[in-house]
């Protein structure tokens, strides 16, 4: 008996190994796992092992090494759209592992699929016209043809330079964005630097404006030092943009609504981007009666890119250039360049959507701004782009040398163009920061004579027609509103100061303008204030 009972137990023993050795044969390896995780994972991207509120601040990204984590500061989630950390009130998919999975067009098969010419296939393989992939307009079915657009899939994509077929005046480019207009020495070319402020000018910033331009600071050539502003519409005194631009400063748009929703400058389309950008031009020429054809250039709020829609509209607009496309930091800076062929460099930034196609739209890209203290040590500091932005600078020793510092990595170099470039004009006002941005103009203007500060503008048409040191002295060009302008006068001391409204926006606004006051607040669906879209 207690032998049977003895087989028994062995026999049941026998049968239980057996069963673990079968269940662990049938558990994938960690390897198996790794590769069921990351399958259809694109290169980098960061997704969630667990979906929930409370697993909303971790995601891993899958590496040659294995699965890397990251968590998010205090306070922020992973947004796996926008593959990013962002405030809690900003995500909206904790409830998502990963991104979701566009259809993708059928660009690349053995076979073709498509038997009519110039026909590419969508996903679920009907075909349309090659033209309409990557145009901003959904064509196919399941919206595939807009969901491989980027540099390296859109089949209409600009095609890279050729310095043999892209000349100036209309054209120029080069392989890694370095080389200077005209093959010029670097030693024998002017050094432009370029003031830019963006949003409202108003009451807050006019005296600001007056103490950088004041009379008897001049360029080289005699003419008085100039500086660009991107106007936004609401707050901005017409009367004030007016008397800059008689000045002889650019006037550039910087948008109607400024609008902050999460994405919409990204996904706007051709007819948000016209509304946006040709309406603020049209308000700005009205109410600031600039009526010479002067106002090209535009910069997207938060400088966050529209891709192909953004560069449609410029090009059916005739905006001449776009400064909001910013290139990495760099030992060497990047001239500015045409978009009729590839950008010089990577498209930078969180999540932008850079265009792809070849547009006849100068691109005034921003070089990132160096912002170590000791450019000797090395900080792994990422760039700023504008100097307000640049949060280490404290004091004004910090922002001198900051200054000293950057000037030195364009002048000695390749001389591309330096832009300083100002978000919040108010800054200035902080830490005696305008009186050291005064002193280090002077100091560069005396110091180094080769140095004109222009406008965005004035740069391109150097571009176009590259001149030597000697030669730029009299560039015609340049040489526009070089004498001293004579104080503006409205025809009504102080303009009209209209209170005005618009049921898309709460409130009554003020607008100063020299014009006769509209009905309403002019806006995006009727910017001539008067009811007419």
């Amino acid at each position: 008996m207690r032998a049977a009972a003895f087989i028994l137990v062995l026999l049941a023993c026998a049968a239980a190994q057996a069963e673990r050795v079968k269940r662990q044969a049938e558990q994938p390896s960690e390897e198996e796992t790794l590769k069921k995780l990351c399958a259809g994972k694109g290169p980098g991207e960061w997704f969630r092992l667990n979906a929930g509120q409370e697993h909303c601040k971790r995601v891993v990204q899958c590496t040659s090494a294995g699965l890397q984590q990251i968590k998010c500061p205090q306070g922020l989630v992973f947004d796996v759209e926008n593959q990013s950390c962002d405030w809690k009130d900003n995500v909206f998919n904790c409830d998502q592992t990963a991104r979701e999975v566009k259809a993708k067009p059928l660009l690349n098969t053995d076979e073709p699929i498509c038997t009519v010419a110039g026909e590419l296939a969508c996903a679920d393989a009907s075909c349309i016209k090659k033209e309409l992939f990557c145009d901003g307009i959904e064509q196919c079915s399941d919206g595939s043809d807009e969901n491989a657009c980027d540099n390296g899939n859109d089949p209409n994509r600009a095609p890279p330079c050729d310095s043999e077929k892209c000349k100036l005046p209309s054209c120029f480019c080069s392989e890694d964005g370095t080389t200077v207009p005209g093959n010029l020495d670097p030693r024998d070319i002017p050094q432009m630097v370029v003031l830019t402020f963006n949003g409202a000018i108003n009451n807050n910033n006019i005296d600001l404006f007056d103490e950088i331009f004041q009379s008897g600071r001049t360029n080289p050539n005699g003419c008085p030092i100039k500086g660009t502003f991107f106007v936004s519409h609401r707050y901005t005194n017409y009367t004030a943009v007016q008397d800059l631009h008689a000045r002889g400063h650019e006037v550039a748009v910087f948008s109607i609504s400024q609008n902050d929703t999460r994405n919409y400058w990204k996904n706007a389309s051709r007819a948000d981007w016209a509304k946006e950008m040709g309406g603020q031009r049209f308000i700005i020429e009205k109410f600031a009666g600039i009526n010479d054809n002067s106002v090209v250039g535009m910069r997207t709020p938060f400088l966050r890119i529209g891709g192909n829609n953004q560069f449609f509209m410029m090009d059916k607009q005739k905006f001449l250039y776009d400064s909001t496309i910013t290139a990495p930091l760099s030992d060497i800076p990047i001239w500015p360049y045409t978009l009729l062929n590839q950008m010089p460099h990577a498209c930078h930034g969180d999540a932008q959507k850079c265009p792809t196609r070849a547009f006849p739209v100068w691109e005034m890209v921003m070089n990132e701004l160096d912002r170590r203290d000791d450019p000797s040590v090395d900080d792994n500091l990422p760039g700023c782009i504008m100097v307000d932005s640049c949060s280490n600078i404290r004091t004004t020793e910090q922002f001198y040398n900051f200054l000293n510092h950057n000037f030195d990595r364009h002048y000695l170099t390749n001389r591309a163009p330096i832009s300083l470039n100002f978000q919040q004009s108010a800054w200035l006002k902080q830490n005696e920061f305008l009186d050291t941005l005064m002193y280090w103009i002077d100091e560069i203007r005396q110091t180094f004579p080769e140095t004109y500060f222009v406008t965005m503008t004035q740069v391109i048409e150097w571009m176009q027609n590259p001149r030597t040191l000697a030669e730029t002295q009299a560039f015609d060009s340049w040489q526009i509103k070089c004498e001293e302008p004579l104080p503006f006068v409205c025809s009504k001391p102080g303009g009209n100061n209209c209170a005005l409204h618009v049921d898309e926006v709460p409130g009554t606004f003020n607008m100063q303008t020299c014009q006769r006051c509209p009905t309403n607040l002019p806006w995006l669906s009727d910017p001539t204030g008067e009811g007419f879209l």
